[in-house]
């Protein structure tokens, strides 16, 4: 007869109100496990190690200790290393993984965008009184996701994994080496692992899980005197053009008490310092007179690592490549992705009482995870192909985005995570300016460069 089996999805969370107070309730939800004709685990439960505790570690071992499964959380940094991120998290994250409000440091109700040639426009015009891009700080950010993984069981270890001993044989375990304090050696047997250690991973490593096209993201905390950091109150901004980054975005971010100023590329990764510059000089009357107070540089993974899943080892978040293009966006995919493995090693192991295989992995979280955001991924890549490869094509992705229409479909995708539903002439009319834009600012384009020779 089938199981029942218990999956994590913790806490609904009221967020109607910026003044509102948080209001937790706890939601249980049954999924039902197939019969398995793998062997039970005798006299204990299904271990599990995984490696990075960021929002991809933490939400799957969350999943995995509320589940049953006895989880071991491994996390290097301590809980206030600061993170190297823009910070920027979609509103449903905060429902669906429970953020209290209290870990918010902005509100951001208006986004404005900058052109090549420095024309502005104000992308948030349609968003609801209810409505906001959460602004936060990964350190805070994380540090709760790890502390509500270990009340939910999981066993949080403060060490580098230095290596990890693939198994013999199928059911063999794995074993994971790990340094504590950078002096004493220790190593845990496991029987499934899951990769949540960012771009550089050294579970994907150990698999050979394949290499990817990295970008560089560079970025400066800046203290701002009170009156200018006023202006960022509920303000982000968006900077595109070849003298911030040849196939991204600068950014200006408001934090608690500073903001974060930065850029990043993929093509150009030696210049990062120079196009930093150039996004410093476009801010520089709304950033001078400020305390420079940590500079900061990480990788971006560009699109999915060609293996995900070998053996009973699954990747999860930046270590699986799961970084949208054009946005820049991974913080909501990182803590979903490692939801949906977490639940897919319960679903799969009844509840840590079976063991499990390559193949339950495949079909318990790479299939449901390629089927719901495999499209997204996609279409942004196409987005960022179009619209970041010249100053003429950013110019007509500035136009479009003065756009009503075009903020509401990009915002109701964004904040939600959900395909905007739109109407049949809005849809064709938003084509039709599309290639208008594209047409129009080419030619402009190509004038300016005859100008210029």
């Amino acid at each position: 007869m089938a199981a029942k089996i218990l999956t994590f999805s913790p806490f609904s969370l009221n967020t109607k109100t910026k003044s509102s107070k948080s209001k937790l309730h706890f939601n249980k939800r049954t999924i039902i496990a197939s019969k398995s004709t793998h062997p039970s685990i005798a006299g204990r439960k299904l271990r599990v190690a995984v490696i990075g505790g960021g929002p991809a570690g933490s939400s799957a071992a969350e999943a995995l200790a509320a589940g049953g499964v006895e989880t071991f959380l491994f996390e290097r940094n301590p809980p206030s290393a600061a993170k190297p991120c823009g910070g920027a998290i979609p509103l449903c994250m905060l429902d669906e993984f429970s953020i209290p409000l209290h870990l918010v440091d902005r509100h951001v109700t208006r986004m404005r965008i900058f052109s090549p040639s420095n024309i502005a426009v104000d992308f948030g015009k349609t968003l609801k009184s209810n409505e906001f891009i959460a602004m936060l700080r990964r350190e805070v950010l994380d540090s709760f996701l790890r502390s509500r993984a270990a009340s939910a069981g999981a066993t949080v270890i403060p060490a580098l994994v230095t290596a990890i001993d693939l198994p013999p044989s199928p059911t063999a375990p794995y074993t994971i080496h790990y340094t504590v304090q950078n002096t004493y050696r220790r190593s845990l047997a496991v029987d499934v692992v899951i990769g949540a250690d960012g771009a550089n991973s050294r579970v994907a490593k150990s698999i050979g899980a394949g290499d990817y096209t990295c970008a560089i993201a560079f970025q400066e905390r800046i203290k701002l005197p009170d009156e200018k950091m006023a202006y960022y109150e509920n303000l982000a901004e968006m900077y595109v053009g070849n003298d911030v980054s040849p196939d991204f975005y600068g950014w200006v971010f408001p934090k608690c008490d500073h903001v974060a100023v930065g850029t990043g590329t993929v093509r150009s990764k030696q210049d990062i310092k120079l196009y930093q510059k150039g996004i410093r000089d476009r801010v520089h009357h709304k950033i001078n007179g400020g305390k420079l107070i940590k500079v900061e540089a990480h990788p971006i993974p560009e699109h999915p690592r060609p293996l995900r899943v070998r053996g009973r080892v699954a990747l999860v978040g930046d270590a699986a490549g799961y970084v949208t293009k054009c946005s820049g966006e991974g913080i909501y995919f990182a803590a979903k992705s490692g939801r949906v493995c977490g639940n897919a090693v319960v679903k799969a192991s009844e509840g840590g009482y079976k063991m499990i295989d390559e193949c339950d992995l495949k079909r318990e979280y790479l299939k449901i995870w390629d089927k719901e955001y495999v499209n997204t991924f996609r279409f942004l890549d196409l987005l960022q192909r179009v619209f970041y490869g010249s100053n003429a094509a950013r110019e007509a992705l500035v136009e479009l985005c003065g756009d009503e229409y075009v903020q509401r479909m990009t915002f109701e995708s964004y904040l939600y995570k959900k395909l905007a539903k739109g109407r049949v002439f809005d849809d064709a009319k938003m084509v039709m300016n599309t290639i208008g834009s594209l047409v129009k600012c080419n030619i402009l384009g190509s004038k300016m460069k005859s100008l210029t020779l």
